[in-house]
């Protein structure tokens, strides 16, 4: 009698492992992108956020900007994060960090996101730097 609960137990023990490795194997919530990605193409499901964390020092007066999204299907979550080179999240004199932005895949289609890193009052001065991303959400 103890033999046959033995065995079943097992069994229950092995199928819980299993669904517990397929849960954790299953597509991540987030997808990240930095720089280098700029140029590209990124798939995502609905439901997924997109995470893109780009080089910055705004005390230089220097930030990312969003210009160009089709919010249909990317929506911003939130404002940008800077996160300091430095210990702590604020920006000291003259320190790099970076700049994190997320975007919740809302629903399906096709769009461009593009990013400029400007000073915003500077209205007739080329951006120093853009980042371009072609997205789709299946």
């Amino acid at each position: 009698m103890f033999r046959k609960f033995g065995k079943r137990r097992n069994a229950i023990v092995m199928l819980l492992t299993v669904l517990i490795l397929a849960i954790g194997c299953g597509t991540s919530k987030e997808v990240s992108v930095v720089a280098s990605a700029s140029g590209s193409q990124v798939e995502l499901r609905k439901g997924q956020t997109l995470v893109i964390t780009l080089e910055s020092n705004p005390t230089t007066g220097y930030q990312w900007e969003v210009i160009e999204n089709e919010e249909s299907v990317m929506l911003q979550k939130g404002k940008a994060e800077f996160k300091s080179s430095n210990t702590g999240n604020h920006p000291s004199s003259g320190k790099s960090g970076t700049e994190t932005f997320r975007f919740d895949a809302q629903s399906l289609g096709n769009g461009t996101l593009k990013m400029v890193y400007h000073r915003s009052w500077e209205k007739e001065v080329e951006p120093l730097k853009t980042f371009t991303l072609q997205v789709k959400v299946r």
